[in-house]
């Protein structure tokens, strides 16, 4: 049977309920590692007893630490068989993968449960590192299809599921109510890029801010938001393993960002952390995170609106990705820790556990039937996000795939953003870059 099955491919007839049969019957890629070479019912559970305690690697994400703590409490309290330690494992996910990065390479003591960012598991799956998770979802009948589709999915990969969705994301388009007030601008985000160029003049005349717009600090994640405005023009970092970020309309892209700065003069580039500019009125308007929508309400002194991300003139719908991360169990541990993990996986992820997640940070949550009706009422926005996930897009595989490649991403815009280089030539430096990663460390790995 010839078809062509990638990830992108794989999502969407997981989504249509035939990726399962389709990747059987297909013999889909398969990655090399300890952890590929074998079907989860080689991962038997029979007869072991899950551990006594395990070590829980988490960074907080969304300041959640307290509520992290809240849910081990109350697990603790159901299971006391098993302990489970809260270790801070780094302050953001960067840190926390090096760090389990580091103890793979030293083989010291690892995590039973670890936070997975989404441009850091897939190097797990292919090193061998994380285990399959389809095995205990079965024996511990894990509700796997009251997750929601889009997030779950995300964490798929050869016809198996290497990690449940924890603090999971989109970006938002946040706005001053009061400045879209004074310059006489309709009370929602702009539907297009194009339209908010348009209210850009208006917004510096009346709102005494020093942007309309203010880009999200490179050095974090501009690899991630900027998926938006390429999509929007019809690019992208890339198109399944063809790596087209130097593509006619990519360039046409990330000109109009550069133009937007250096041209226009209406928008600038967070140094540091965007939703705090913007929550110190520094600029009218940005795109963060889900995760920063309770902390920009508790600081902003004035009225916010969130609303969808725009599109350009090539899309208007299906320009946001998902982001954030899940939890994932490594393979370098007992099978006594391994099922203690799996234990407090599931029980951490049920939905009256992920709705109190999503009231304590704002990230959306992962069960279709968790009850968000008291987090609503008392945090309606967060319903625009929930709301975005049917017009969400699966990442490009250049950024969630490559080792390394959203920095080279951020690299790249930093030239282009506060640089004013050229972007033609800096897409092009980067086409080279992304393909020499997939050539030297996934291409080997695949097997069709």
């Amino acid at each position: 049977m010839a078809m062509n099955l990638d990830r992108r491919n794989f999502l969407g007839l997981a989504g249509l309920g035939v990726g399962a049969a389709a990747l059987a019957a297909c013999g889909g890629p398969s990655t090399g590692g300890s952890a590929t070479s074998s079907s989860p019912s080689d991962i038997d559970f029979t007869g072991v007893k899950p551990a006594g305690s395990f070590d829980f690697w988490t960074s907080h994400p969304g300041q959640s630490q307290a509520v992290e703590q809240s849910i081990i409490d109350k697990f603790q309290a159901k299971f006391p068989d098993i302990k489970v330690n809260l270790v801070t494992a780094g302050a953001n996910y960067e840190e926390i993968a090096q760090k389990f990065q580091t103890s793979q390479a030293a083989k010291s003591a690892l995590p039973g449960l670890v936070v997975l960012s989404d441009v850091w598991w897939f190097r797990y799956y292919t090193n061998g590192n994380i285990i399959p998770l389809d095995g205990l979802i079965k024996q511990m009948d894990v509700k796997i299809d009251d997750f929601q589709k889009s997030l779950v999915a995300d964490y798929q990969y050869a016809n198996k599921q290497w990690a449940l969705p924890y603090g999971r994301s989109t970006p938002l388009f946040y706005y001053n109510k009061d400045h879209f007030k004074a310059a006489g601008l309709p009370d929602r985000a702009p539907k297009t890029w194009q339209e908010f160029a348009e209210w850009a003049p208006k917004l510096q005349a009346s709102s005494g801010a020093k942007y309309a717009y203010i880009y999200p600090a490179l050095a974090g994640y501009a690899g991630w938001t900027l998926q938006n405005n390429l999509w929007g023009w019809g690019g992208s970092w890339s198109n399944g393993w063809t790596f087209n970020c130097d593509s006619t309309e990519s360039v046409t892209a990330l000109q109009w960002a550069q133009d937007s700065i250096y041209k226009d003069k209406w928008a600038g580039v967070s140094s540091k952390n965007a939703a705090d500019d913007f929550s110190a009125g520094i600029t009218s308007t940005t795109i963060s995170s889900t995760g920063d929508l309770l902390g920009v309400l508790k600081s902003a002194k004035f009225n916010v609106g969130v609303g969808f991300l725009p599109g350009g003139p090539k899309a208007e719908t299906n320009v946001c990705p998902t982001g954030g991360a899940g939890l994932g169990i490594p393979s370098g541990v007992s099978k006594e820790v391994q099922l203690a993990a799996a234990t407090f996986l599931k029980f951490m992820t049920e939905p009256e556990n992920t709705a109190a997640f999503s009231a304590a940070t704002g990230y959306m949550p992962t069960r279709v039937s968790a009850d968000m009706t008291a987090v609503l009422a008392k945090t309606p926005q967060i319903k625009t996000a929930m709301d975005q996930l049917a017009v969400t897009k699966v990442q490009d595989n250049a950024r969630v795939f490559l080792p390394g490649a959203d920095q080279e991403m951020a690299k790249a815009a930093a030239k282009i953003l506060t640089q004013q280089g050229d972007v033609k030539a800096t897409m092009t430096d980067l086409k080279t870059t992304l393909d020499g990663i997939y050539t030297k460390d996934v291409k080997p790995k695949l097997k069709s």
